[in-house]
């Protein structure tokens, strides 16, 4: 495993290398004893430009080494090239790493860009549909918040604690709004959930300290 994050980090250096020494070859011995070289350096090529160092980025995530994961996107130069659902998860990833940055306006875009071209999984379109409903929160834009979450949960969330975070959201939103059985109704919803992220947790607890406070 090791062994092929090394591949993908120099595929490119490696490429050309083997193209070098298989023009060498070509030249002393002819085209047939430098095919195997050609081939493999063409290959290496392929991956380079449509597929990407993506299987890095993600690792990078996973561990949460964010500025090293920033500078695998950033040796992405041509993302155009890149293949389609591998594209769609590249500005999804930049849209992440954005929002962590607190960049909202960067996020949007990149996220934007990341929906438009179709997420391979219907529950990473759905993760996605509701970091694009937090945003929009963030920017007050009360109605396009609704609609992405609604979206968000239409589309199906991977987990539990998505889900719980989708509802408390859309509980906020109907309290701005003065919905107030509907804010319940999402609280309950929320809260059967059961959810174990301590932020999600915090949050339940401060709602909780007045929601049976209101009117609905």
């Amino acid at each position: 495993m090791k062994f092929y994050n090394i591949v993908i980090k120099y595929r490119l250096s490696i490429a050309i290398a083997l193209l070098v020494f298989g023009i060498i070859v070509n030249v002393s011995s002819g085209f047939w004893p430098a095919f195997l070289l050609y081939l493999v350096a063409v290959i290496l090529l392929f991956g380079y430009f449509f597929f990407g160092p993506l299987r890095l980025i993600q690792e990078h995530m996973e561990s949460g080494n964010m500025e090293a994961a920033e500078k695998v996107l950033a040796s992405v130069k041509w993302p155009n090239l890149l293949y389609k659902p591998i594209r769609s998860v590249y500005y999804t990833l930049k849209g992440n790493i954005a929002m962590m940055k607190q960049d909202f306006d960067g996020a949007e875009k990149n996220m934007k860009k990341g929906l438009d071209l179709g997420m391979p999984m219907k529950e990473a379109e759905g993760a996605s549909l509701l970091q694009m409903g937090m945003l929009s929160m963030q920017k007050n834009d009360i109605r396009q918040a609704e609609s992405y979450i609604r979206q968000a949960l239409r589309k199906g969330l991977p987990d539990k604690e998505n889900q719980a975070a989708a509802f408390l959201q859309l509980c906020s939103i109907m309290m701005t709004k003065r919905e107030f059985r509907a804010a319940k109704e999402f609280f309950r919803k929320a809260k059967a959930l059961k959810p174990t992220t301590p932020q999600i947790v915090d949050q339940i607890k401060q709602i909780e300290k007045y929601i049976s406070r209101i009117p609905g």
